[in-house]
């Protein structure tokens, strides 16, 4: 089985039906005794099991599993298929990623299997992928699916405001994401694009609380981005969004810290308006980013200081918002934190760090917490290894 066989079973399916196409699809041609594929949920805590052969999901959260410690999340993680027996069968689980981003996980359990059959497996996980990236775009389904809990009017504003992938891997960079919103939403952001020779990320923090700080989200995440896409460099990209702050913000205010990464070589240039300094892990050592503060958005007209920050090749630069730090998430050590996850992929130190943060906050954050990894690996490569799951046709056992 070719990955073009699993895009033509979903292009022949209507966007809500594409992934139960597929895992019939697959069930038939590998005489599997069930194929599922689990969702991972917005939390990045749980799976839910979106679809199955031999199951039918009845709503949203149907069939939801922890992820921690689970064999999913160890497939996650490696980005290896796992294998197990299962009664008569084989339980094999594969990742289900795009370019970084963990959609989920496929799990099918068939009478028998062998490398051949993994790695067509493993090719098939790789284009469901990208079935679902695509048809996301048309339904619901997906966005639904991913949420284990009830999300607020400020709760959903705020997650339309964040990329549509919380991971993306170039061959000059991998930068990953996370929010972790506060029990009363208080208007963090994350934002990051690759444009042909620049990749671009942003960081910011809205003053206050609920719908008010969300819709300040939404005024300087629009402005952000119209700039971005007008083609203006960083000082007018911030200019921009403190003249949206001031013309229609109501007297809002918020903190920023933009970066625009030259991927042909020219460095890094960043604004900061009054964002705490980034942590830079280099060498086995981790230390704050020394940088000018300029002025809050929504302040008074201003002009932004551009400054410049020398990224080697290894070095990780961890981007923060004061959520991950004040009140009772001053209990994570993060310089400690990123320093014992150095050898992890940049999306699993996010999920570590997320987590501590939600442990020693018990669940309940007084503030949002957000964090940006950049992993830089430097100009020199443009391309990167893309991993099908099966790239090595084994796969570990359970």
């Amino acid at each position: 089985m070719r990955p073009g066989d699993v895009l033509a079973a979903a292009e022949s399916a209507s966007p809500v039906e594409s992934v139960e196409v597929v895992a019939r699809d697959l069930a038939k041609r590998f005489d599997a005794f069930d194929v599922s594929f689990l969702l991972v949920d917005l939390g990045d805590e749980e799976l839910v099991r979106l679809t199955s052969t031999t199951r039918s999901p009845d709503g949203c959260g149907a069939g939801s599993v922890v992820l921690r410690d689970s064999v999913y999340e160890e497939v996650l993680r490696t980005q290896r298929p796992r294998q197990e027996r299962d009664g008569d069968g084989v339980r094999v689980v594969l990742p289900v990623t795009n370019r970084g981003d963990c959609v989920g996980v496929l799990e099918v359990t068939v009478p028998s299997l062998d490398g051949e059959m993994l790695a067509q497996l493993g090719e098939a996980a790789h284009a469901l992928a990208y079935v679902i990236v695509t048809d996301r775009r048309f339904t619901d389904l997906y966005h639904s699916g991913r949420r284990t809990t009830t999300m607020s009017l400020a709760a959903e504003i705020q997650h339309q405001l964040l990329p549509s992938a919380s991971c993306c891997e170039a061959g000059q960079f991998t930068v990953a994401g996370a929010l972790v919103p506060a029990d009363d939403i208080a208007g963090d952001t994350y934002d990051y694009s690759l444009d042909r020779d620049v990749l671009h990320l942003s960081m910011t923090d809205a003053v206050g609380h609920d719908v008010a700080s969300a819709l300040t989200a939404t005024l300087l995440v629009g402005a952000l981005r119209g700039a971005r896409r007008a083609g203006h460099g960083l000082a007018e990209q911030a200019e921009r969004a403190n003249q949206a702050l001031l013309d229609h913000g109501g007297g809002s205010l918020a903190t920023g810290l933009l970066l625009r990464a030259d991927l042909s070589g020219r460095g890094v240039e960043l604004v900061n308006a009054g964002h705490p300094p980034p942590l830079l892990l280099r060498d086995g050592v981790v230390e704050e980013v020394e940088l000018k503060v300029d002025l809050l958005f929504g302040v008074t007209p201003y002009r932004y200081r551009v400054q410049r920050l020398d990224l080697r090749p290894g070095d990780r630069l961890v981007l923060l918002t004061d959520g991950m730090f004040e009140r009772d998430a001053a209990g994570v050590d993060l310089p400690a934190l990123i320093r014992a996850t150095e050898g992890l992929h940049s999306r699993e130190v996010v999920r570590e760090v997320t987590r501590a943060v939600r442990h020693v906050c018990r669940g309940h954050l007084q503030d949002d917490a957000t964090v940006l990894c950049l992993d830089w690996h430097g100009t020199g490569r443009t391309e990167r290894r893309a991993d099908n799951g099966a790239d090595t046709g084994t796969a570990s056992p359970a």
